[in-house]
């Protein structure tokens, strides 16, 4: 807007206004992430959480501004509409369509906040393997040493499309 950040109060009445307008901007066009109508529920429900995660990567904090801003926008509205229309067209309840919203929504939001908090620097997240191999090995945490490698990757894609996974095939056995 090219304005002071005080500035925006003359746009914005609150901080929170602020922050939901930006969580809203993010969205834009998200929800189109589903037009291919062939793909099966399972191929459509992985496209609409990969844009997601896509539109919150493509801003600095993107997760962090998105969580907790609950819009009722066009854009997070019609994303939502989206998902729960996929999962009712094929054959979940009512209940269940929109609880897989929100399991979707929040691993894909908890993710992303994760993996850019990791990687700020000083985090000591996995941009800082050092920090947690010295931790693992001041203790006695023969698991964690074991799953050392996986848990220091900085292959957030990798983690992500494995949550993503054990989640629709939850669903799917669900179903």
């Amino acid at each position: 807007m090219d304005v002071q950040a005080g500035a925006l109060y003359r746009y914005f009445a609150t901080k929170q206004d602020l922050l939901t307008a930006m969580a809203e901007r993010m969205m834009d066009g998200v929800a189109d992430a589903a037009e291919a109508r062939e793909a099966d529920w399972s191929e459509r429900l992985a496209t609409l959480a990969r844009a997601m995660r896509a539109a919150l990567l493509s801003r600095r904090d993107g997760a962090r501004v998105f969580a907790g801003t609950h819009s009722t926008g066009a854009n997070i509205l019609g994303f939502a509409d989206t998902v729960v229309g996929v999962m009712r067209t094929a054959g979940f309840p009512d209940d269940d369509a929109a609880r897989a919203l929100y399991a979707m929504a929040n691993f894909t939001v908890g993710h992303t906040l994760e993996e850019q908090a990791a990687l700020q620097p000083g985090s000591g997240g996995p941009a800082d393997p050092g920090h947690l191999a010295d931790a693992v090995a001041a203790g006695t945490y023969p698991h964690l040493k074991a799953s050392l490698p996986t848990l220091t990757s900085t292959d957030f894609t990798r983690l992500f499309e494995f949550g993503l996974d054990l989640l629709i095939e939850g669903l799917r056995a669900r179903r």
